[in-house]
């Protein structure tokens, strides 16, 4: 299995972006609910903490993509060094904002304008693999490596950022995050040899068509799943909540991500036999059967192994659908494609959360999974309107 990893990271410059991304990336599971944090405890307000924490998701979704159309036309090194700054700045005067209690709205425009600065590092890494990696089996295997960073970084950071939040002081866990996230976007701007080549527009040339028969439907998926994973976390507080046994949430949460890890690694040492989209189709079944098996589960830990079952499909599917644009989109405009996917799934997220919060509170927390279902069910069916370009499209 790790013959696959082996080669990949074998490139010059592979194993150095790919670590610098790691860190680099923190930020985006360690700043929503560090916000969340640091409101909540000086203003005793969550309406606050969630109203701040959406104008920053808002910001982030709104901007994900002409992040990746600049990263194109200019290069990622200038893009990633101008966000390293907008974003160091921003958050820091979103933190200020917060801790002097300025008035309304600075605090939710400071939180937008955080959101919108903080750097793509997703897209970016998966844009320098796309680059270097000349063979399909060994970009499949770099997507899944950048799938297991994601599972890595979305279980360690809500951690770290807890830990240091509360034992600490309530900015602590929002400065370590803005540190990593500034010195990691650094970092990777600075590597120049493994950036991809800009493409700059040309009068002269007409634009690169988009495949929106693709795009569009994946975007649309991108969203649904983005629904699943806010529905999912506020429907597993409130049935541990209702069980009697609040704090056991986290690890039914870790036990999902655990799965999408270890189904990432697997994943990324497979020689597959069938097309990205077809996996990416399979996937998304898996995760509908899954989602629907939760709300009729009896207890926690029938509902841990179902939660720890079901993310098995989570990151196989991601890198399906990461190596499908891959393989589709023209290659100058593949940052700004990929920022489709993040935009997406940024953007579910908030809407996910909601509803299943209504619905624990009128149903329960077993109900509320009903939401993820559904989620799925609409991500499944955006698969299946997904048409693939035709070879001369590509």
């Amino acid at each position: 299995m790790l013959v696959s990893y082996r080669r990949v990271f074998a490139h010059p410059g592979a194993l150095a972006f790919s670590v610098t991304g790691l860190v680099a990336r923190l930020p985006i599971s360690m700043m929503t609910l560090g916000i969340v944090l640091l409101v909540s405890a000086l203003t005793g307000s969550y309406g606050l903490a969630g109203q701040v924490s959406a104008a920053y998701i808002a910001g982030n979704a709104a901007f994900a993509v002409p992040h990746g159309r600049l990263a194109d036309r200019f290069g990622q090194g200038r893009v990633l060094y101008v966000d390293s700054v907008l974003f160091a700045v921003a958050s820091s005067l979103m933190i200020v904002s917060i801790s002097e209690n300025w008035a309304s709205p600075l605090p939710h425009v400071l939180g937008a304008l955080a959101g919108a600065s903080i750097p793509q590092i997703g897209t970016m890494v998966r844009g320098r693999w796309a680059h270097l990696l000349e063979v399909d089996s060994e970009r499949h295997t770099a997507f899944a490596v950048e799938g297991v960073a994601d599972e890595i970084v979305f279980v360690t950071g809500p951690a770290l950022v807890t830990f240091l939040s509360t034992v600490y002081a309530p900015q602590s866990g929002l400065v370590v995050a803005i540190v990593a996230g500034t010195l990691g976007t650094v970092a990777l701007a600075a590597q120049r040899r493994t950036e991809p080549p800009a493409h700059p527009p040309d009068p002269t040339v007409a634009r690169t068509p988009m495949p929106w028969r693709l795009l569009v439907p994946v975007t649309v998926g991108a969203l649904a799943l983005g629904s699943v994973f806010g529905a999912l976390e506020v429907a597993t507080v409130a049935f541990a909540d209702d069980a009697g046994h609040r704090a056991v949430s986290g690890l039914m949460l870790g036990a999902f991500a655990m799965g999408s890890l270890v189904a990432g690694v697997w994943a990324g040492a497979m020689v597959w036999q069938r097309g990205p989209l077809p996996r990416a189709r399979i996937g998304m079944g898996v995760l509908v059967a899954g989602a629907s098996v939760l709300p009729l589960m009896p207890d926690l830990v029938a509902v841990t192994v179902a939660l720890l079952l079901t993310g098995l499909a989570l990151a196989p599917t991601l890198i399906a659908i990461f190596s499908l644009i891959e393989a589709s989109v023209p290659r100058a405009r593949l940052n700004e494609a990929m920022g489709f996917v993040q935009t997406g799934m940024s953007a579910g997220i908030a809407p996910g959360a909601w509803l299943a919060g209504v619905v624990a509170d009128t149903h329960g927390g077993s109900s509320a999974y009903w939401v993820c279902a559904v989620s799925a069910l609409l991500a499944a069916l955006a698969g299946i309107a997904v048409r693939e370009p035709l070879r001369a499209e590509r």
